[in-house]
């Protein structure tokens, strides 16, 4: 996939992955990530942080679409249900956290930029440490942020983790 051409994939079809004690992944992009969007599907179990608190350099978008969530978000929590939309200018400081008693599945959107032209920051906060979800001391490095997270192998989709909308 993700080669230049046009391809349909089922999100239920394509391999995830992710690191535990973090949120798992639909890889819906192939190999290759996408050169102009970054769009992904995270599902989160109650208390499990989708990824550490950071603000980066494009604009990201989230739909919740099943279960429910915290927000952390400008050091501030915000707990979200399904359908809910939250938009993100550059370098706005978030992470997601699943709540309720169930999965929680999230469409993530984003702009890419090149490599060399992208900013990442990830900030001690102590919000999203009560989650699990900030790192000790700041950091723009991602191995550093990431480093207690052991990938996990890539893995089928997890049955129940999407809702069926019918």
């Amino acid at each position: 996939m993700s080669d230049g051409s046009a391809f349909v994939v089922n999100a239920r079809d394509v391999t995830w992955r992710g690191r535990e004690g973090l949120g798992r992944w639909a890889n819906l992009e192939g190999e290759a990530e996408f050169e102009e969007l970054g769009f992904q599907v995270v599902v989160l179990d109650p208390g499990v942080p989708a990824c550490m608190y950071h603000g980066e350099s494009t604009q990201e978008n989230f739909l919740v679409v099943s279960g429910e969530c915290v927000l952390v978000i400008e050091g501030e929590e915000r707990r979200l249900k399904q359908w809910d939309f939250v938009h993100c200018p550059s370098m706005t400081e978030h992470v997601f956290v699943g709540a309720g008693d169930g999965p929680c599945a999230i469409v993530m959107v984003g702009a890419r930029v090149p490599i060399e032209e992208e900013q990442i920051i990830y900030p001690a906060n102590e919000v999203a440490a009560k989650h699990g979800a900030s790192v000790e001391a700041e950091t723009p490095d991602p191995a550093e942020a990431y480093a207690r997270f052991i990938r996990r192998d890539p893995s089928p989709y997890c049955e129940g983790d999407l809702p069926d909308f019918r």
